[in-house]
C-alpha cells in the first residue's frame, strides 16, 4: 500500500518520509536505522515498510490564491475512523483543503500524502449535471465498481429479453456468468436496497426514487450527490457543507449515519449541533495554520477562550518585564556604577523572542431600527385546502398568528411547510379557504429571493439603490455586519456565491425591517459567525415571525411557538404548541416530527 505523493516541488520521496518521521520516539542509532530501512524499501518498491496508520497527511503546505495567502507551512493529518470538523472564517481556505486532497488544486509547496489504496468520497456544492437516469440509478452510479457492475447486469438482463439480440445470446450469457461472482463479492445484490435506504434517509419518497433525476430541483440534486457519496463505501469521506439543502429530519438521519460509518470523515459544516454530534476533533484554519482541538465544536470554542486568555497573560507578563528593564536602562544607562547592569538588560531585551499581541477575530454585530407596531391580528388562515395533483397537503387548515409571536413551522418531509409560507406571503394561492393578513408590513425571505437581486450592480450599489437617503457610514456598517467589508463592496452581485447572496438579501431586508418576517430557511449557506449574529439580532426584534428552519440553534434561539403540520396530509388538524421549540422537544422527545432523539 505504497503512498501516492503529490508535490509541486517533486521532493525526493525518501527524503520526505524521513523528514516526516517522529524522531522524538527513537534513539539516534534507531532513527538512523529506520531512515535507512525506509529509504531502501521505498527505492526498492517494497511497500510493506511504508504502511502508515494515517489516511491523509498534508505536510509543509504553502498556498496562495492571487494576492491572498491561505496557508504557510501548514500541516494536518487524518487518521482512520476519525470524524474531523474543519472550521474557520469564510475565505480561510477550507474548501481549498478538499481540492488539494483530491488533486484538483495542488499546493504551491508541500506534500499531500494518502495511501494508494485508500478510496475518497468527495461531496461538494457543485454536483455537476444530472439527467437521463432514474434517481436510484444515478445514486448507484457513484458506488464505484459495484455500481458499474450493477448497470452492466441490468443491461445484460435487458439484452436477454431482446429478440433482436438472439444471435448474441451465447456471448451475453457468458458475460453474465463471468461477472456474477464479482458482483456478489462486492455487495452488488444488496446495492439497490442500500441505495433506497440512503435516499429515504435523505428525504426521498418512492415516487421520487423511481423518477427522473433531471426533473429535480437543484437542492434535490444535491441530495442525490450526497447519496452517491454515502453509498460508495469509501475509506474517507470529504464533505463540504453536507447539511445545506437538507431538512431537519434528513440532518438527524445523516448524523446517525456518519457516527456509525467506519470511514474517516473530514467535513466543513455551518450547523453547530451537527458538528457537536458527529465530530471528535476540530481542525481550525487560523492565520494560515491548522490548529487541532481534541473534541467537538463547543469544546473548541471553550478551549479558544482559555488559549486566548493564556496568550494575553503571557504577552502582558513579557511586556511588563520589558517595560521594567527599559525603565532601569533609561534611569541608570549613564550611571557609572550601574552602566554594566543596564547594558546587560539591553542585551537581554535584544535576545528576547518578543510575543505578538493576541489576535482577536472580528465579531460582527448589527443593530437595526425597530419596525412600526402592527395590529394584534397578524395573519388568519381559515379552512384552507391545498393539493398538488392527487397529493393532498392541507384540508381545512385553520391557523392564527398574533402580534409578537414567533412561530416555527415543523413537519415531516413533504408536509407542506414551504407551501404554507408561500400562501401566507401571497406567492401561492390556496385551492379553497382564506388567508387574511392584518395591518402588517411583511418581509418574505425564500431561496428564490436571491434571484431578485440585480446582478449588474455591485454589492454597495445594490444597497445604495434601495436606501439612497441613508448615510454612507450606515450602509457600510450594514454590509460589514453581514460579512462584506473593504473590497467586498465592489464585488458584482453576479459573482457572489449562494451564501453571499443570502447575506445580502437578509441585509437588505433587515436594514429597514418589516413588522412581520416570513422566513424560509434563512440560514442556508450562512457561516457560524453570521448565524450567531443573525440569531442575536433577531432576539431583539419586536415584530412577529413565522419561519421554517433546519437549524436547531436558530430554532432554539427564536421560536416561542411550534406548529407541526405533519398530520395535515392525513386530513387531521395541525398540532399547535404554545411554547418554545426547546419546551416542545422536552415534551415530545422529538427534535423533528417523527424523529426521536
Amino acid at each position: 500500500m505504497a503512498p501516492v505523493l503529490r508535490s509541486s516541488r517533486r521532493k525526493n520521496r525518501a527524503r520526505w518520509i524521513l523528514e516526516t518521521a517522529n524522531p522524538a520516539l527513537l534513539s539516534v542509532t534507531q532513527l538512523g536505522q529506520v531512515r535507512d530501512d525506509l529509504k531502501a524499501a521505498f527505492l526498492a518498491g517494497t511497500a510493506s515498510l511504508l504502511c502508515s496508520p494515517l489516511m491523509i497527511t498534508l505536510s509543509g503546505i504553502n498556498k496562495r490564491h492571487g494576492h491572498q495567502i491561505l496557508f504557510v507551512d501548514a500541516s494536518l493529518q487524518l487518521n482512520p475512523g476519525e470524524k474531523v470538523g474543519l472550521t474557520g472564517p469564510n475565505g480561510a481556505g477550507k474548501s481549498t483543503v478538499f481540492r488539494m486532497i483530491v488533486g484538483e488544486d495542488p499546493p504551491d509547496e508541500g506534500d499531500v500524502v494518502l495511501p494508494k489504496r485508500v478510496t475518497l468520497g468527495y461531496f461538494k456544492q457543485d454536483v455537476g449535471e444530472m439527467s437521463g437516469k432514474a434517481v436510484i440509478d444515478e445514486t448507484i452510479s457513484g458506488s464505484g465498481r459495484a455500481g458499474a457492475l450493477h448497470h452492466e447486469i441490468q443491461q445484460l438482463e435487458a439484452d436477454m429479453s431482446d429478440p433482436d439480440k438472439a444471435d448474441q445470446m451465447e456471448k451475453i450469457l457468458e458475460r453474465y456468468g463471468e461477472i456474477q461472482g464479482e458482483y456478489q463479492d462486492c455487495g452488488g445484490y444488496e446495492l439497490e436496497a442500500k441505495a433506497k435506504e440512503v435516499l429515504h434517509g435523505l428525504g426521498f419518497d418512492d415516487e421520487q426514487i423511481a423518477g427522473d433525476v433531471g426533473a429535480l430541483s437543484g437542492g434535490w440534486k444535491m441530495r442525490v450527490g450526497m447519496a452517491k457519496v454515502l453509498l460508495g463505501n469509501f475509506d474517507v469521506l470529504l464533505l463540504d457543507e453536507p447539511t445545506n439543502h437538507l431538512d431537519i429530519e434528513s440532518i438527524l438521519w445523516l448524523e446517525q449515519f456518519l457516527r456509525q460509518t467506519k470511514a474517516a470523515v473530514l467535513m466543513t459544516c455551518h450547523d453547530r449541533d451537527f458538528m457537536n454530534r458527529v465530530v471528535n476533533r476540530i481542525i481550525d484554519v487560523d492565520d494560515g495554520q491548522f490548529i487541532s482541538y481534541g473534541g467537538d465544536y463547543d469544546f473548541m470554542m471553550r478551549e479558544q477562550v482559555v488559549r486566548a486568555a493564556q496568550k494575553e497573560a503571557a504577552y502582558e507578563r513579557q511586556q511588563a518585564m520589558i517595560t521594567k528593564m527599559k525603565r532601569f536602562i533609561d534611569r541608570f544607562g549613564t550611571h557609572v556604577a550601574k552602566a554594566a547592569q543596564a547594558q546587560s538588560k539591553q542585551k537581554k531585551i535584544d535576545k528576547i523572542d518578543q510575543l505578538e499581541p493576541p489576535r482577536k477575530r472580528e465579531v460582527v454585530s448589527f443593530h437595526f431600527r425597530q419596525p412600526p407596531r402592527s395590529g394584534d391580528d397578524v395573519v388568519k388562515v381559515t379552512g384552507v385546502d391545498k393539493a398538488y395533483g392527487k397529493k393532498r397537503i392541507y384540508k381545512g387548515l385553520d391557523f392564527e398568528v398574533q402580534r409578537g409571536e414567533r412561530w416555527c413551522v415543523m413537519g415531516q418531509n413533504g408536509s407542506g411547510k414551504t407551501t404554507l409560507l408561500k400562501m401566507i406571503a401571497k406567492q401561492l394561492d390556496a385551492d379553497a379557504g382564506n388567508v387574511k393578513l392584518g395591518s402588517v408590513k411583511m418581509g418574505y425571505f425564500a431561496q428564490q429571493s436571491l434571484d431578485l437581486l440585480d446582478t449588474s450592480l455591485t454589492i454597495y450599489e445594490q444597497v445604495d439603490q434601495k436606501f439612497q437617503l441613508e448615510s454612507i457610514g450606515a450602509k457600510r456598517s450594514l454590509l460589514g455586519a453581514f460579512g462584506f467589508s473593504g473590497d467586498d463592496h465592489d464585488k458584482r452581485v453576479a459573482t457572489l456565491s449562494g451564501g453571499e447572496k443570502s447575506r445580502l438579501v437578509l441585509a437588505l431586508m433587515l436594514f429597514d425591517p418589516p413588522n412581520f418576517l416570513v422566513l424560509d430557511e434563512p440560514t442556508n449557506h450562512l457561516d457560524l459567525d453570521t448565524k450567531e449574529m443573525l440569531v442575536k439580532t433577531l432576539r431583539t426584534f419586536e415584530g412577529t415571525m413565522l419561519f421554517v428552519s433546519h437549524d436547531r440553534t436558530f430554532l432554539r434561539g427564536l421560536a416561542n411557538r411550534v406548529l407541526d403540520v405533519s398530520a395535515c396530509m392525513r386530513g387531521q388538524p395541525a398540532d399547535r404548541y404554545p411554547g418554545s421549540y426547546v419546551e416542545w422537544v422536552e415534551k415530545t422527545g422529538l427534535e423533528a416530527p417523527g424523529v426521536h432523539r
